[in-house]
């Protein structure tokens, strides 16, 4: 119950920093947007053995959060639910490259166990621009970058009400759980044998709310496509924004595939 609450209050907390007065808050989303994907897609594109080649790109998460005013713990503490997936994704590479690689003195480090760093870091790169991206943006001006993209309508509105909708279904989740703690006292957690109709029960009022959301939403006029912010034009601050970005990530690239 304690981890439901919790991440509720991390959903709303992340709304909160995007909701901030900021200079880097009031970047255009597009604009960020471009920088994150452009980013991810430069770390992901480095040799699996090039783990000094991914090193200086942990310059843009630093600045980031620097500009963001966002401390790193708290990054880390956000994100780091996700860091057992990263080495669990990575962490069967040392068992099927065992050649070693590079030497240190006499010691031999397999291609394996560098593969699995360098999927670790890229993974920890895009996971905090993604973090990023959403703290300093919110799921409205993300929406609004994406349609601006040209990304299906239909896509779009999906991740905007999944977003959102998000901590209604932990709070009936929560609800469901303390319901049953107090049929059941002094039971730790749910036997298995009740998951079954735990989650049946979930399900069933995920879809009857579902059904109530979607008529309020016709009854209000919706027409298939939201309104997600107020639309702006870039200005002169978003341009230098993106130049500035792109340049350092041209530059860095550049730089250390001369050097390797």
């Amino acid at each position: 119950m304690a981890k439901i609450t919790d991440a509720i209050f991390a959903v709303h907390e992340l709304e909160e920093m995007a909701e901030r007065k900021l200079e880097v808050n009031r970047v255009h989303p597009l604009v960020k947007l471009v920088v994150t994907l452009t980013y991810m897609i430069i770390v992901v594109s480095f040799h699996k053995y090039n783990i000094l080649g991914l090193l200086p790109f942990i310059l843009y998460p630093l600045l980031l959060l620097k500009l963001s005013d966002i401390p790193i713990m708290t990054c880390l503490q956000k994100i780091k639910g996700l860091l057992p997936l990263l080495l669990f994704i990575g962490i069967f590479n040392p068992i099927f490259d065992r050649a070693p690689l590079v030497y240190m003195g006499s010691l031999g480090i397999s291609g394996g166990v560098i593969s699995m760093i360098t999927l670790f870091l890229k993974g920890m790169y895009c996971i905090a621009a993604s973090f990023l991206l959403i703290s300093t943006t919110g799921i409205d001006g993300i929406c609004y970058a994406l349609r601006l993209l040209h990304v299906p309508d239909i896509l779009v509105t999906q991740l905007l009400l999944t977003y959102r909708y998000i901590t209604v279904l932990m709070a009936e989740a929560n609800g469901v759980y303390q319901a049953y703690s107090l049929r059941a006292p002094g039971e730790k957690g749910v036997k298995y044998k009740i998951w079954g109709s735990l989650l049946g029960q979930l399900l069933l009022r995920s879809i009857d709310r579902a059904g109530n959301l979607y008529e309020s939403m016709l009854l209000r006029g919706f027409n298939g496509e939201f309104t997600y912010i107020k639309r702006t034009k870039a200005r002169g601050q978003d341009y230098v924004y993106l130049i500035v970005w792109l340049g350092m990530f041209a530059v860095l690239y550049v730089g250390i595939k001369l050097l390797v």
